[in-house]
């Protein structure tokens, strides 16, 4: 049985190289993408510090996007392309990061509490078919440090899971 180690947050860097070693131990052997989105929120959630939401969208159609997996308070359910930080990530194709939501135009608030967003995408060969959303309740909660390890733990997450109808 997976159990979740301490790891020490002071250099970031090294934090999320442990992060990443333990997504793999975690879905190691694993291929279903919902059971893998389901324990990677909830490690996510749980080592990360300073979050109030750690979770998926994934995209639906070309127009929207769907929640999935996730760990935090109730969520929006569907988001369309183009809005809202989900939603822009997925229109530009790139990850989003977000010092204070509350200066983002047309962000779309499903916490309050909110103050900090960090979107990354999640792409196979097919390209693009969903996000793994970060929220905070502090403003500037994530730099680009948050965002290269999120980054590799989304990419630990594609690896690991089929895709297949």
């Amino acid at each position: 049985m997976f159990a979740a180690q301490a790891i020490d947050i002071s250099d970031k860097a090294a934090f999320y190289r442990d992060l990443a070693k333990q997504l793999k131990a975690l879905l190691e052997g694993e291929h279903d993408s919902i059971a893998n989105a389901a324990n990677t929120a909830a490690l996510i959630f749980q080592m990360v510090p300073d979050l109030n939401w750690a979770g998926f969208y994934f995209l639906a159609s070309d127009e929207e996007l769907v929640l999935g997996p996730f760990q935090g308070k109730p969520a929006c359910v569907r988001i369309a392309v183009g809005q809202g930080v989900c939603g822009t990530a997925v229109e530009l194709g790139t990850s989003m990061l977000i010092k204070d939501v509350h200066d983002f135009p047309g962000h779309i608030a499903c916490d309050a509490a909110s103050r900090s967003e960090l979107v990354v995408l999640l792409e196979d060969e097919e390209g693009v078919f969903g996000v793994l959303d970060l929220d905070s309740p502090l403003p500037g909660r994530f730099d680009s440090a948050d965002q290269a390890g999120i980054e590799a733990l989304a990419a630990i997450y594609v690896a690991a899971s089929s895709f297949q109808d």
